[in-house]
């Protein structure tokens, strides 16, 4: 079976993996490697610079990009005979009742973000062939990086590239599905965010795809690893995390802290501060990151501000909402040795208190 998923942990090193499969491919294999965040994009650029050389014939873009690319402009004028796209449309949206040119054009012809996929899987069939036979005449291979986070329509085109010449190869991670293409579409809805694998399971029963689950991961330490599989009710089926992270600093993994001993915490520690929103922690002086900001980042300690939600988690076992659920275990797994969550008080807990000497 040529099309692959693999699914693994938190610092399971999936883009690695990904490099590495590009540095051993032939002179002659025209590969395109696609991911959603322009951060992923640049450091899948750095990497491949550094450990594959600088193969002319691998090519790395955005998802956008490559639907901007690929899709409508060299095939617009199948669905609106001599329009021409001008720009990108990021944060607009069509009005509600909008249809033809101005469903997916704003006044100025620039794309609207929102409406990228739609048409572009429009397009599949308009363009009567032409459009896949293109893509095929182009690339042998499409490698998805962070595959978790494509929504709507993006399944749709997805199908298509999975029933085409092309091998397709994604990596990602269910865990992580905090972002999104398309946050507010309605197509495909059941499938948005973690809801993404009974997607991919659909396809491997098929005979589309293969899946194939890793659970090691070389960046957690065993203690945070353990609490990252807690997060996530076992009816899931993930399976149980190993850690290859074997150092020992005298405080390692997961905590409870106190906000009166948050300041002699930060001293000692210098912990990266995680929230889940804007709206946390602004009764403390701290820089934060947000939880989806975080994602694809690793910090060797950190600390975050939890939500109700988490709160209810610790003190309940209280289950967390799938999307709540991916963005804390985001949270916790950019930790390698440490991560204190900051309660006032939280009972029927395994966690400890930081003492203040360890």
């Amino acid at each position: 079976m040529a099309n692959e998923l693999t699914l693994a942990v938190a610092g399971g090193r999936k883009t690695q993996g990904l490099i590495d499969y590009c540095a051993g491919l032939s002179d002659n294999q025209r590969v395109l490697v696609v991911t959603f965040t322009r951060n992923n994009q640049e450091e899948i650029k750095r990497r491949l610079s550094k450990y594959a050389g600088q193969k002319q014939t691998v090519i790395v873009m955005g998802w956008y990009t490559f639907l901007i690319r690929d899709f409508v402009k060299p095939f617009i004028p199948f669905k609106f005979y001599g329009e021409r796209v001008r720009g990108f449309n990021f944060e607009g949206r069509p009005y509600l009742k909008a249809s033809g040119k101005n469903r997916f054009l704003d006044k100025h012809n620039a794309l609207y973000a929102c409406e990228l996929a739609r048409i572009s899987f429009e397009l599949i069939a308009q363009s009567q062939g032409s459009l896949m036979t293109r893509l095929e005449s182009i690339y042998d291979e499409v490698l998805i990086d962070e595959v978790q986070d494509l929504s709507g329509y993006d399944f749709d085109i997805l199908d298509c590239l999975l029933k085409s010449s092309i091998r397709v190869k994604m990596v990602g991670d269910i865990r992580q599905a905090v972002l999104s293409t398309n946050p507010r579409a309605a197509k495909n809805k059941k499938y948005a965010y973690s809801q993404a694998m009974h997607w991919f399971m659909q396809r491997q029963s098929a005979g589309l795809l293969s899946i194939t689950q890793q659970s090691v991961t070389w960046r957690c330490h065993s203690h945070i690893a353990q609490f990252s599989d807690s997060i996530f009710h076992e009816e899931w089926g993930f399976p149980k995390t190993t850690s290859r992270n074997t150092s020992n600093t005298g405080h390692d993994g997961v905590c409870l802290l106190h906000p009166n001993q948050l300041d002699e915490y930060i001293r000692v520690f210098s912990p990266t501060c995680l929230r889940d929103s804007s709206r946390s922690g602004k009764e403390y002086a701290i820089d934060f990151i947000n939880f989806r900001v975080a994602k694809g980042m690793s910090f060797h300690r950190v600390l975050i501000m939890p939500t109700a939600g988490i709160v209810a988690f610790l003190q309940q076992g209280a289950l967390l909402e799938p999307l709540a659920a991916c963005k804390f275990y985001v949270a916790v797994t950019r930790a390698e040795q440490s991560v204190a969550i900051l309660v006032k008080n939280v009972t029927c807990s395994s966690l400890n208190y930081w003492d203040g000497k360890s």
